[in-house]
Parts: structure tokens; C-alpha cells; sequence
């Protein structure tokens, strides 16, 4: 990969990494090749690295006992959190995707999309080796476009992270609908997943949430394997009519083009883990290994992907439900819920964390209570954990269509944040690389831009199209209202 022509690796007795800069706009003479540590806590006021043998990270600062250790993650954990911060939600709305295009366009858009978003999850890797001082999406928009860039993507990213974690609430008041056949007010049960969420949420490092990525990974996949079993031998499809009733699968579909975009805009969905993604490589111990991690993670997922929606659609058809675990029958329902329910919750816990960490980092940066076990360190860690659940439960209960709110959050959030970003990145990485003008350096900065322009394009007709749907739904009232005690789970 020709990111690597930007770092060149160096030791010296202490053992200390080096790193040249090629792409730092302020320096004539990294450009020339001088080489600039990238050990400094504080990278705008660089200090030597100390030789005392603590980890010193350019984000955190000096790690030791008297903190959390946020660079304990190794690479194996790193990719259990890559893969259940993408399955968990969109997994579950693949099926539906399939049903709009069809078999053969819905994979090639699935497996497109895996392509472009995997390249887009590397780049944060390679990106973070020559910017160690990066932690979040947000700090590689400071670099690149300066302070009002930064405000302006981490704003995105958060309110992308924050959704996110608003539809685990709905996807979670759907299973407890689902399992306790509505015992109470939907509001209450999206209150109980945001209350359940906080609290794993808190946890402080992703190195000590990493077990609850198993935990996640082993409950969703169980669900969906019960999915495709039970869908195989159901005589009857949940939402199939009463009386007989044939299964429609199409090879290929002919959607309008709102339909259409809609479906795309789930994958992207399904594939957005990708701003979770900076704060994984920024937690491991070994940056270096995030490349394997990465690739180990997007395969597995796409495998999943492919199997779950392909059967799932082959036996249910037309009558595929939205979550996809309420296809196969009442009482597999209530299996397959029951089943995924600790996955559901394990997938808001991240990227509840995740969101919460970001707004704790900004303000704590530069600030000795970061990374020490002190009172204003656990006041504004519990505070942001808290004040993130509450927005993502507004959003949740705001918006309560599970699979347009997928749309809506895939086009205008997940492309910005989860392609045009990280293309963007490599551009402005490798303009000025020594391999600059060589066919290499010409097909990929080609790739980057085709890259870009497809996320322009999915981002700006998924933004109208998820739009123009949940207008329409708001107005039938076919789908809930907002706020609604109603039953989401289609019992």
C-alpha cells in the first residue's frame, strides 16, 4: 500500500518510532524528508519522549497505574468489535434489501459496498500511523480543514454514532414487545434499552468492553441461524396472508428509484461501523496489526451478510419483516428475539461508548484528568454516557420506522463519515508522495475519486429518497407516530 511510503520506520537505543510526514502542509522540510517524532503527547507543543519505560500516547499521554489503560486492545478483540459494531442492526435489514432489488443487483450492491467501505476502514489505519495524534474522524477533519472542519465532521460523526445507537433502543423495545407480547408502553421499553445501554456504556475502555463483543458477536449470530433454520422449515411466513399464498423471490427487482436508493442506503447502513473504527486502532497496542484486523473482520461480515439475506429471502420472500427476526412464524419470533436481545443491546453499548468517548476526549484533552482516576474525570465520563443515551432516545422515539431510519442515517451520515471521508483522507495523504505520477499512485488516486463521487452521489439521492419515505409514512400513519405507545414489534 503506498500509505506505507509515508512512514518510514527508525530506532534508536530507546526504541523509540519515528515517523516522516510527507503530507504535513505546515513543513517544507518534512516534505524534504526530515524525519519528526511522533512519540509527543501534546503534538502541537512537541517534548521529547520520556525514557521511563510507561506508555506515552499522543493522544491519552502518559498511561500508567494510576489511569485506565486505553492502548490494551490487541488485535484479535479489535476485530470481534469491528464485526458486532457492524452485524448487529444491519444485518437484519439485508433480507429487505434483497426483496427491493433482487438477488443478483442486491448482491453486487452488497458486495460493491463491502469493497469501498473495507478500503475506507483501512485508510483510517494507514491514516493514523502517519497522524498518531488522531483518535476520532473529527481529528483527521482538523488536520485536513482545519478547526472549523473539525467541529463541523465530528458534529457528523457524533450525531451519526448517537442515531446509531437511538435504532439499537427501537430494534431493542421491538425484541421486548416481541418477547412480552406488549406488556407495557413501547416509550417505556425504549427507555429500558437506553438505561440498560448506559450502563454497559460506562465501561471506560474498549480493551474491558472487548468480552461483551463476544458476548454480542455469539448472540446475533444465533438468532440468525435460528432465522435461516426456522425460514427453511416454516410452512407459513409471519406477515404471509391467511388462506394460500405464494413466496415471490425475483432475481432481479425493478424498484422505483426512491425504493431503490433506500435499499443501498441500508447496506451503507450495515457497513457504517467504520467511525468505531478510529477509536479501535487508537486503543491497540499495536497500530501496526489494525490492517489484519481489519480485513479478517470485513471478510467474516460480508460472508454473514450474503448468507443470512440470500436464505433468509429465498424462503420468506415478499413477506420478509423489517426487523428480519419477525419472518419466520410467531413462536420463532419470539425465539430469534429472545436470542439476539444481548446483541441488540451490545451493539448500542459500543457505539454509545463510542459517541460519549469522543465528546469526553474533547474535553478533557490536554488535561492531566484524562487519563487519571480523578472526580472530574468520572463527573464528565458518566455525564457524556448519560447525555448521549438520552439524544439517541429522542431519536429513536422521533423517527420510529426501523428500516427508514436505517436510510436515513446510511445516506446522509454513513456516507459522509464512512466513505467521503476516509477517500478524501488518502487524497490528501498522498498527494505528495514520492511515488507521486507512477501508475501505482495513478490507479489509486483514481480509485479515491471514483470512491468520492460515489459517495456524493449515494449521499445526496439516499438523503432525498429516505426523506420523501418517512414523510409519506408520518403522514399514512400506517407506521406509528412519534412517541407511541403503539406495538412496534407487528404481533
Amino acid at each position: 500500500m503506498s500509505q506505507f511510503n509515508n512512514i518510514k520506520d527508525t530506532e534508536d537505543s530507546s526504541s523509540n518510532s519515528q515517523s516522516i510526514h510527507l503530507n504535513d502542509r505546515k513543513s517544507d522540510k518534512l516534505g524534504q524528508g526530515q524525519i519528526q517524532s511522533t512519540h509527543p503527547v501534546d503534538i502541537e507543543n512537541p517534548q521529547p519522549p520520556p525514557q521511563d519505560g510507561k506508555i506515552h500516547d499522543a493522544v491519552w499521554g502518559t498511561i500508567d497505574e494510576d489511569g485506565p489503560n486505553y492502548r490494551n486492545l490487541g488485535w484479535i478483540r479489535a476485530s470481534v468489535l469491528e464485526l458486532k459494531t457492524q452485524i448487529g442492526l444491519g444485518v437484519l435489514g439485508l433480507p429487505a434489501v434483497l426483496d427491493t432489488l433482487g438477488f443478483i443487483p442486491g448482491v453486487i450492491v452488497i458486495i460493491v459496498l463491502a469493497i469501498i467501505i473495507t478500503w475506507s476502514d483501512l485508510v483510517v489505519g494507514y491514516f493514523k500511523l502517519n497522524h498518531p495524534e488522531v483518535y476520532t474522524v473529527a481529528d483527521a477533519a482538523h488536520i485536513m480543514f482545519g478547526p472549523w472542519g473539525r467541529e463541523i465532521i465530528g458534529f457528523a460523526f457524533w450525531l451519526e454514532v448517537v442515531a446509531i445507537a437511538g435504532a439499537s433502543f427501537l430494534s431493542i423495545s421491538v425484541a421486548f414487545n416481541t418477547i412480552t407480547e406488549h406488556a407495557t408502553c413501547t416509550v417505556v421499553w425504549v427507555v429500558v434499552g437506553a438505561i440498560i445501554v448506559a450502563v454497559f456504556a460506562s465501561i471506560q475502555t474498549l480493551g474491558k468492553i472487548s468480552w461483551l463483543g463476544w458476548v454480542g458477536l455469539v448472540s446475533i449470530l444465533s438468532a440468525v441461524i435460528t432465522l435461516m433454520i426456522a425460514a427453511g422449515l416454516t410452512d407459513r411466513p409471519s406477515l404471509a396472508p391467511p388462506g394460500d399464498f405464494e413466496i415471490i423471490t425475483k432475481v432481479a427487482a425493478t424498484p422505483s428509484f426512491v425504493d431503490a436508493i433506500n435499499a443501498v442506503s441500508i447496506v451503507v447502513f450495515a457497513y457504517a461501523g467504520t467511525p468505531n473504527f478510529f477509536n479501535i486502532v487508537g486503543e491497540m497496542k499495536d497500530p501496526s496489526q489494525y490492517s489484519k484486523s481489519v480485513v479478517t473482520a470485513q471478510t467474516i461480515i460480508t460472508m454473514i451478510y450474503l448468507i443470512v439475506g440470500c436464505v433468509t429471502y429465498h424462503f420468506v420472500g415478499q413477506y420478509i419483516a423489517s426487523p428480519a427476526l419477525g419472518s419466520a412464524g410467531f413462536v420463532v419470533k419470539k425465539v430469534t428475539y429472545g436470542l439476539a436481545l444481548p446483541g441488540l443491546i451490545v451493539g448500542g453499548t459500543l457505539y454509545a461508548h463510542t459517541a460519549a468517548k469522543y465528546v469526553f476526549v474533547r474535553v478533557l484533552r490536554k488535561s492531566r484528568h484524562l487519563s487519571k482516576n480523578t472526580p472530574v474525570h468520572y463527573i464528565i465520563w458518566f455525564s457524556v454516557v448519560i447525555f448521549t443515551c438520552a439524544i439517541g432516545f429522542v431519536i429513536a422515539e422521533a423517527i420510529p420506522f426501523f428500516n427508514d431510519l436505517l436510510s436515513l442515517i446510511g445516506a446522509l451520515l454513513g456516507t459522509l463519515i464512512c466513505i467521503l471521508m476516509e477517500a478524501y483522507m488518502w487524497m490528501w495523504d498522498n498527494w505528495r508522495a514520492p511515488n507521486r505520477g507512477s501508475r501505482k499512485w495513478n490507479l489509486m488516486m483514481a480509485m479515491n475519486i471514483i470512491f468520492f463521487a460515489i459517495g456524493t452521489f449515494l449521499m445526496i439521492a439516499g438523503t432525498y429518497a429516505a426523506v420523501v419515505v418517512i414523510n409519506d409514512n408520518l403522514n399514512s400513519g400506517d407506521s406509528g407516530s412519534p412517541f407511541s405507545c403503539a406495538d412496534n414489534s407487528g404481533n
